[in-house]
């Protein structure tokens, strides 16, 4: 799979986003997820011009880029799938979840598919408890999944088919949602539903017992 190029018009759009931080360096998050968009990946090359663009080592650049499992140095296909397998996703399902989209993709944890359409990874936690199993489609959330689930999703990916996110808008790819990330406006913001029950269900508890967070030492 190629990797993209940075271009000049690229490196202006770095600018933009080094301009919007009083100091520079602060954008170098943004900046690494709209490299990522662009390439599908953080090269060499992307590493380096952003050290150009924020007056910064190479060195320092690959330490933030390889900090964050969010960043991946290898080429990503289309679309990214992650599967919470952490302890509550994993007792509710999520190891199966993976267990399934590992034999139907026939690869497994930040490897990619022969065909450049999907990459997969094992993640953590997503913070989504209350909607466990939970993955994320170019981290769109798909809420309470289960194996039949999923394999209708891949089915739909595959082909082209619409699929919508459970608390965001329709899945485009992960070119989109970092670049999206990186903090250009995709225009969107009105597409996503509004919060479940399930969601809320926390807040609403804490309201009717009167519940409040603890206030720290020092703190007035």
């Amino acid at each position: 799979m190629s990797v993209k190029e940075i271009t000049a018009e690229h490196i202006e759009e770095l600018e933009v986003l080094a301009a919007k931080y009083p100091v520079r360096r602060s954008a170098l998050l943004p900046m690494l997820h709209y490299v990522q968009s662009v390439q599908g990946m953080v090269s060499p090359k992307g590493i380096q011009t952003c050290a150009t663009v924020l007056d910064l080592t190479p060195a320092e650049v690959a330490a933030v880029a390889t900090f964050y499992t969010m960043f991946k140095r290898f080429p990503m296909g289309k679309h990214h799938i992650g599967v919470c397998i952490n302890t509550l996703c994993a007792l509710l399902g999520g190891d199966d979840l993976w267990k399934e989209l590992t034999e139907t993709l026939g690869i497994g944890h930040d490897e990619t598919t022969s065909d450049s359409m999907f990459t997969i990874e094992r993640i953590e936690c997503q913070a989504a408890c209350t909607v466990a199993p939970v993955m994320t489609v170019n981290w769109e959330f798909m809420d309470s999944m289960d194996p039949a689930k999923l394999k209708e999703l891949i089915e739909k990916l595959k082909t082209g088919a619409p699929v919508q996110s459970t608390r965001g808008t329709l899945i485009t790819s992960i070119s989109d949602s970092e670049r999206l990330l990186a903090g250009f406006n995709d225009g969107k913001v009105n597409d996503s539903p509004d919060a479940d029950d399930s969601m809320l269900a926390g807040l609403r508890v804490a309201k009717e017992r009167n519940m409040t967070a603890p206030i720290g030492k020092g703190v007035r």
